[in-house]
């Protein structure tokens, strides 16, 4: 039988050395029999499974319009492509009709019950949409940084909580405009982004939720969440949809990043000392230490520099290959997992603030409203 390995456990060197005529599956959902995949390919020596993609078809508990799901999919699989691998499929269940062809492998999975992402005890919450991405981090981290730093920090807030969040499951894909310096970045491209969210919104909406936080694990995603949540307080005028930049970029969050960092400015960015400690904590197996090349030397002006909390009154989108020669942006060699520990936590009680801060929102708001504050009186 075929050898499987996980595609985002690797780092953005190991994956430029595979062949690439090796087969690279992305999974929608999961509950395959991976015998039955590799007998479809047929039988190479090895195959390299992405991070399942977590929901949006018929029957994963939380189905959106199909062309908003295939266009997110297909530019995916696209990004693996210009990388120049050449065996690139999604993986998807029988009876779902991705509509990209040759793409796509369709297998039996071992349930076809609907799945209950959202029970209707959940509905009065704020509801946390945690999204991560697959990209390169450098010499010393896998691909999945984004996701598991995100999906940690999701999941300690729902348990700080669990009266007043609720917690989707982890989104591994995001929007990465730089993808072609560095091998293994994945792209799922900024517009299809935007409309796949909007409608994961509507599909909330329409299931009685009213209140929405989109957490961040990559950089790239934000500035496309901010127009999602846009979106969507436009079109459902009865919610409040929140997004914010990453995690520790408030008050509280920035001060315990200036009190136990060690690197200056330019030493917290990507791959870096905040991102290599919160491994080192969640997942040191993941982590070659001994691989650590800091990359600091990033373009600075009073109005555009680089930091974890991005500064300056420009914004810009320069190649990274301007500023990076090994894929990060930071001092990882400055991180440890007791400062993984600490900025995790702070993290979380960044993100309890947030969901308090929401509800008080959307129930003050609801006050106005149904008092027929303004235009809402006529």
């Amino acid at each position: 039988m075929a050898e499987f390995f996980s595609f985002d456990d690797l780092s953005w060197p190991e994956v430029t050395a595979l062949p690439r005529d090796i087969p690279l599956i992305l999974p929608l959902g999961s509950g395959y029999d991976l015998s039955l995949l590799a007998e479809s390919l047929p039988n190479p020596p090895k195959i390299g499974l992405l991070p399942s993609f977590p929901f949006g078809w018929r029957n994963s508990g939380l189905e959106i319009a199909d062309e908003f799901l295939r266009n997110y999919v297909e530019n995916l699989l696209n990004s693996i492509r210009d990388d120049g691998f050449t065996r690139v499929y999604a993986l998807a269940p029988k009876g779902v009709d991705l509509r990209l062809g040759s793409s796509v492998i369709y297998l039996p999975i071992e349930s076809n019950v609907q799945i209950s992402i959202l029970p209707s005890s959940e509905k009065g919450k704020v509801i946390l949409i945690p999204i991560g991405h697959t990209e390169q981090h450098s010499l010393h981290l896998p691909l999945s940084v984004d996701t598991i730093c995100i999906e940690a920090v999701a999941q300690g807030t729902t348990l700080s909580i669990p009266d007043q969040a609720y917690c989707l499951p982890v989104m591994p894909y995001g929007v990465s405009t730089h993808r072609s310096s560095f091998a293994a970045t994945m792209n799922a491209g900024g517009r299809a982004f935007e409309d796949f969210w909007v409608d994961v919104i509507r599909t909330l909406v329409e299931k009685g939720c009213d209140r929405f936080y989109f957490l961040s694990g990559h950089g790239g995603n934000c500035s496309f969440l901010v127009n999602v949540v846009k979106y969507a307080g436009e079109r459902f005028r009865r919610i409040f949809c929140a997004t914010s930049f990453l995690y520790l970029s408030g008050p509280e969050g920035v001060a315990s990043l200036e009190k136990y960092r060690q690197s200056k400015i330019g030493g917290m960015g990507h791959a870096c000392e905040l991102e290599t400690s919160l491994m080192l904590h969640l997942r040191p197996d993941l982590v070659c230490m001994s691989r650590v090349v800091d990359d600091i030397d990033f373009i600075n002006t009073p109005s555009y520099y680089m930091d974890w909390v991005e500064g300056g009154a420009l914004i810009a989108n320069p190649p990274w290959d301007d500023d990076s020669i090994y894929g990060a942006y930071g001092a990882g060699s400055l991180a440890t997992a007791e400062k993984g520990i600490i900025w995790l936590n702070a993290a979380i009680q960044e993100k309890v603030q947030h969901v308090t801060e929401i509800h008080e929102q959307q129930n003050r708001r609801e006050i106005r409203r149904n008092a027929g504050f303004g235009l809402w009186g006529k």
